[in-house]
């Protein structure tokens, strides 16, 4: 039997236009993003998209977003529902660990349950006054949760524990909308939004710590820096106006490290209304890649259960000082346990300019 070949993630050079080039260059890829997202949802509720668009639209215009302009000019491009909605949700679950090997690397898995993501990802190669940068997105979403800038840090974002104002299980819904009330009012840079501006605009893995540790976002999050010469790794946990920062244990999924009261591990969409204890899960896939020892770029070999789990959707390995990224996406497949690779595995290599003589 010939080996299926797997499709190839889509590279884009929009070092001109940025994220707007992404979506004129790639209308069909975004509808089909949108239109598998929505599939995860109930039918009857599919119809609330322009409701929800209409009011993220309302908060996205009250918040220090740099990026509305962008948004505005996509949706309008596009002609479809759902753009103001992707770009009004930075909620994806994650698993990351910066590691100095030969030099920093940092890696990463993206896990949601929302269908599409693996198999619609895209590298978008873009600049900011500060440099170049890559970073691995889809076609329509204007901020970045993982990428690459050579020769400065790569970073990624975690979905921060969820605050939680009550302690029964099957009132879970009624936090996180609680939580999205309170949002309401804040007018902070949404997190990958602020992600985004620091790929653009900060020079040094100090200048982009900084930066990250110290702008008021609007929801909690946990990001995941690594420079370029051993020792630049970190992982700044933020609320919305304070962070705790370390440089050991550099290895985060979606919970604090040290567990804090109010605040549980994200949960996976079937374990919304469970009454088990969720933060293990959190905490064993943190564990295992903080444990994983061996050199990377052996075909993503260390993404294996309980880091591989039902909504793993990206996998990604990064250095900046070497300028490699590599990313896999991947999807739930018929008859499969767990989510099965659905591209092959796009490396970018980034050519540094030579030193004059």
């Amino acid at each position: 039997m010939n080996a299926v070949t797997l499709p190839t993630i889509p590279f884009r050079d929009v070092r001109t236009g940025g994220a707007i080039s992404h979506a004129i260059e790639a209308p069909e890829q975004a509808r089909a993003l949108r239109d598998d997202c929505l599939a995860w949802f109930p039918r009857s509720a599919r119809h609330l998209v322009p409701a929800l668009d209409a009011a993220t639209r309302r908060w996205l215009r009250r918040s220090a977003s740099p990026y509305l302009p962008e948004i505005e000019a996509i949706a309008q491009t596009l002609k479809f529902p759902g753009i103001w909605f992707l770009n009004g949700s930075y909620q994806w679950g994650c698993t990351a660990l910066a590691r100095d090997d030969d030099a920093p690397w940092l890696v990463r898995t993206l896990d949601w349950p929302f269908p599409g993501l693996g198999r619609h990802v895209e590298v978008a190669h873009m600049a900011g006054p500060a440099g170049e940068f890559y970073n691995v997105t889809w076609p329509g979403f204007v901020g970045a949760l993982t990428g690459m800038a050579p020769g400065r840090f790569a970073a990624s974002v975690n979905q921060a524990p969820l605050k939680r104002r009550t302690s029964l299980p099957w009132l879970r819904p009624y936090d996180m909308a609680a939580n999205a009330v309170g949002t309401w009012s804040l007018r902070h840079i949404p997190p990958d939004h602020l992600l985004r501006q620091v790929f653009e605009t900060c020079a040094t893995f100090e200048d982009a710590k900084a930066k990250l540790e110290t702008t008021p976002v609007a929801r909690p999050v946990i990001y995941t820096l690594a420079g370029c010469v051993a020792g630049q790794r970190c992982v700044i946990e933020r609320t919305e106006d304070t962070h705790l920062t370390r440089s050991e244990d550099t290895s985060a999924a979606n919970d604090w490290l040290v567990a804090r009261p109010s605040w549980e591990a994200r949960v996976g969409g079937n374990q919304l209304f469970t009454a088990t204890p969720v933060a293990g899960n959190s905490v064993a896939r943190r564990a295992a890649l903080a444990g994983w020892t061996a050199a990377f770029g052996n075909g993503f070999d260390w993404v294996t259960p309980p880091v591989l789990n039902p909504f793993t959707r990206l996998a990604v390995e990064m250095c900046a000082a070497q300028g490699i990224l590599r990313v896999v996406g991947y999807e739930t497949v018929a008859g499969a346990e767990l989510p099965q690779a659905v591209t092959s595995a796009r490396e970018v290599r980034h050519q540094f300019a030579r030193a004059a003589a």
